[in-house]
């Protein structure tokens, strides 16, 4: 596993809601929800990778996701228990209100 995930208890609030006021990191988001566990190439399409790395820094270090090496890839996957133990019903209200928009 790669560094920097925060327990499930140091999961902060301010944090998630920061990590998600970004388009691109609410695209990645909705892209994990819908499709589950995603390389980091998958996700990344036609942005710069160094773009990329720091918006998956910023979602990886609120503890909106998962990030683990596989090979020469990274995997990403989205922590909806963790979020769920911290903060009931919330990613679920937020990829709701996403989809509605």
């Amino acid at each position: 596993m790669i560094t920097n995930h925060p327990e499930a208890e140091q999961i902060r609030l301010e944090n998630i809601l920061f990590a998600l006021g970004n388009p691109l990191r609410l695209d990645i988001v909705q892209t994990l929800a819908r499709e589950g566990e995603q390389s980091c190439g998958m996700l990344r399409g036609e942005v710069a990778k160094s773009t990329m790395t720091h918006h998956w820094r910023v979602l990886r270090d609120s503890g909106v996701i998962w990030q683990r090496p596989l090979g020469r890839e990274n995997l990403i996957s989205l922590r909806r228990d963790d979020l769920e133990q911290r903060f009931p019903g919330l990613l679920e209200s937020l990829l709701t209100a996403m989809t509605h928009n």
